[in-house]
């Protein structure tokens, strides 16, 4: 799984953390919101380099030394400089944050809490560069291969969402008596996780037309709005 802050109340569980939880939890977030900065730092030195000196010309090596850190320290956040220059998912579902969600039922909306979360990462993480955007574009542009790692990763993200959404929607049938082995559930997983990688793809876009007028968390909680008004208005509601 992927590393991220755990966020203090899930939304909808309704109850925040106790005095050494919150510390245990500050704690963690100073450590995330470093290793993000790390992560970061790679990224935009791979790119770099790469965008100059092409990707068969720029080794590990010069990524970590651009970068300010060792070799094995870029090994300990990307397997290869290939995987360096994809870019970062919508949301850093690591394991606290994963079980958070999964048990904030009974209840409440996967779709919107999945949102709130990418919302409070994107507001906490500091880092948002529409010019880092732009250039990773670029370089993506110039080398398929690497347009096609990062669709293949898209899609198993895709997957690792929709079966946190089933065990959600299991772990809610069990707390409601119901039948936690219905087969629509793993349906509607899979259907939201199609619908919030859409969602979050619209909201970047928008965001990226106008970066100056509105924040990207924002701009989530605004797609989700009209999402919410598109499927309400062909439905008839």
């Amino acid at each position: 799984m992927h590393s991220d802050s755990a966020t203090d109340v899930v939304p909808g569980t309704g109850a925040g953390p106790s005095r050494g939880a919150a510390a245990a939890d500050a704690d963690l977030g100073l450590r995330e919101r470093k290793r993000r900065a790390t992560r970061r730092s790679i990224q935009v030195a791979a790119l770099r380099l790469i965008a100059d000196s092409g990707l068969d010309q720029v080794t590990v090596d010069d990524i970590s030394r651009e970068a300010g850190v060792s070799p094995r320290t870029f090994f300990n956040y990307f397997p290869s400089k290939e995987a360096s220059l994809t870019g970062d998912l919508p949301i850093l579902l690591s394991d606290e944050v994963a079980a958070r969600f999964e048990d904030a039922g009974p209840g409440g909306d996967p779709l919107r809490d999945l949102v709130d979360i990418m919302a409070e990462q994107a507001a906490s993480d500091g880092t948002l560069d529409p010019e880092l955007h732009q250039l990773r574009r670029s370089v993506i542009h110039e080398y398929p291969q690497i347009s096609a790692m990062r669709m293949d990763r898209i899609r198993s993200f895709e997957l690792e969402i929709a079966d946190s959404v089933t065990r959600r929607l299991q772990a809610d049938a069990r707390k409601r008596g119901l039948d936690d082995d219905d087969p629509e559930l793993p349906e509607r997983g899979r259907l939201t996780g199609v619908v919030m990688l859409s969602l979050a793809r619209a909201a970047w876009v928008a965001w990226l037309e106008h970066p100056d007028d509105v924040s990207l968390p924002d701009q989530l909680q605004r797609s989700y709005g009209q999402l919410r008004s598109v499927v309400g208005g062909a439905s008839g509601d």
